[in-house]
């Protein structure tokens, strides 16, 4: 691990009211001291009390660079768990690079991304799982992806896996000291205790498990598709939901041919939205170029939304929407609702499905988008969302982990039996027992930390 002294500017490259120069350390003081001279009184830094902030002055040798605050954070009581200061100064582009090439020249090199953050991780300050979490509330798209990443963040994840090991070791041990140790240890009924104690934990793995897929439209949203014929209303829609004018709405057949991505937030629900290029046969090169990658992107989306014009009968373009959305979660927009009708709810179904979820709406009247947003929960959600409670995992790498320790834990119910004998537990419970350390950072190599981090921003 290197122990040298580093710094980055912590807060974003652009004009500001206030930005942040980190430095983090054995030789963070001393490197502050250098170039920091208090405003009125004589101090130096290494001698003021941990976690007190000082006004003063930066210089370049006799010239001074800005005026600053100054925070002192000693060792292991700071973020890093290091001596660590950090230089408020104004927030100017100019003055942030200024300031940080002074604190380089004098003692510190430049941080590398999410150094600081590795930091803290190598010095047991914190475990990888809420490392990660720290970049999640930086990325953070909503309410419900904010409120989950600060869960993390406070060790929740960490906390129920620990937990989780803690009664697999204990397992574990007691079948490696009785092996070693039968005169004085019995293992006579063990078999059956230990089925009904796996059984528990697997009940405990399988949940978080099935918690990752809403994990994962928690924090990543849902990507959505709007299709539909030529001046069906898709782009009104797309206009409503993002409440500006981001698309094009004209009475013009065809006008939309390309595709307009957008992230709206519904109550705290991400959908990343592109309006796609209205689907119709079409000698126009442009438009048909527009209409087939409106297919293919259709073909990855999570969920469908199907404008319908009600004032229209149905066509060949229908037709060929109706296949693109067969086997996907779709909603259909049973749009222009406030004109003559020439196709029913009923006539949608009987070509989809009974089941297929079908909104009656007007863009020109605003009318059933409340309905709209009501659906989208229920069809991605499993039962009420109560970030309160309940813990989702939101990392693919720690649902892959998990989905190890399932079938690791499941070898062992399969062992068990098939009366195997108790080594063979043993075995497979030192798999889960590893698989979960993979989580919090206790199975895992210096390779993959090192790419975990190069994720990170530059000063976190």
């Amino acid at each position: 691990m290197k122990t040298d002294t580093i710094a980055a500017i912590a807060t974003g490259m652009t004009n500001s009211g206030i930005g942040i120069i980190r430095i983090s350390g054995p030789e963070s003081i001393l490197t502050a001291d250098k170039i920091f001279k208090a405003g009125n009184k004589n101090i130096c830094l290494k001698d003021v009390k941990s976690h007190t902030i000082h006004y003063g002055f930066i210089f370049d040798g006799k010239n001074i660079i800005d005026e600053v605050m100054v925070s002192v954070m000693k060792g292991p009581k700071s973020f890093t768990a290091e001596d660590t200061v950090e230089i408020n100064c104004h927030g100017g582009t100019l003055i942030m690079r200024r300031i940080l090439e002074l604190v380089i020249r004098n003692g510190a090199r430049l941080a590398e991304p999410g150094e600081f953050t590795k930091r803290a991780f190598l010095n047991g300050r914190i475990d990888l799982s809420e490392a990660e979490a720290v970049m999640d509330v930086i990325s953070s798209k909503n309410e419900m992806a904010l409120k989950n990443s600060v869960k993390q963040l406070r060790g929740t994840v960490s906390e129920k896996i620990k937990q989780l090991r803690d009664k697999i070791i204990y397992e574990i041990a007691y079948i490696e000291s009785a092996l070693d140790d039968p005169e004085h240890i019995s293992l006579d009924g063990y078999k059956e205790n230990l089925r009904i104690k796996t059984e528990k934990i697997l009940k405990d793995v399988d949940k978080l498990i099935f918690s990752a897929d809403n994990g994962k439209i928690v924090k990543e949203g849902i990507n959505t598709v709007i299709l539909g014929k030529p001046n069906a209303g898709k782009s009104s829609f797309m206009n409503i939901l993002a409440g500006e004018e981001r698309a094009i709405v004209t009475d013009i057949a065809g006008t939309t041919r390309d595709i307009i991505e957008e992230n709206i937030n519904l109550n705290g629900i991400s959908l990343n939205i592109i309006d796609t290029a209205g689907i119709r046969s079409t000698e126009d090169v442009v438009e048909k170029i527009g209409v087939e990658k409106a297919k293919k992107i259709a073909s990855d989306a999570d969920l469908i939304i199907y404008v319908a014009d009600s004032s229209a009968c149905f066509d060949e373009s229908d037709s060929e929407i109706l296949e693109l959305i067969r086997e996907k979660k779709c909603i259909v927009l049973l749009n222009k609702t406030d004109l003559e009708s020439k196709i029913t709810e009923e006539d949608l179904k009987n070509k989809i499905s009974q089941d297929t979820v079908i909104i009656r709406t007007s863009m020109k009247n605003n009318t059933g988008i409340d309905l709209f947003e009501e659906r989208i929960k229920e069809m991605f959600f499993s039962g009420d969302i109560d970030l309160n409670d309940e813990l989702f995992i939101t990392n693919e790498r720690h649902k892959e982990a998990l989905i190890e320790v399932s079938d690791s834990l499941n070898q062992v119910i399969r062992s068990i039996d098939n009366d195997m004998p108790e080594d063979f537990y043993s075995i497979d419970l030192m798999s889960a027992y590893s698989s979960l350390g993979f989580i919090i950072g206790e199975e895992v190599s210096d390779d993959l930390v090192n790419e975990i981090f190069s994720k990170f921003c530059m000063g976190k």
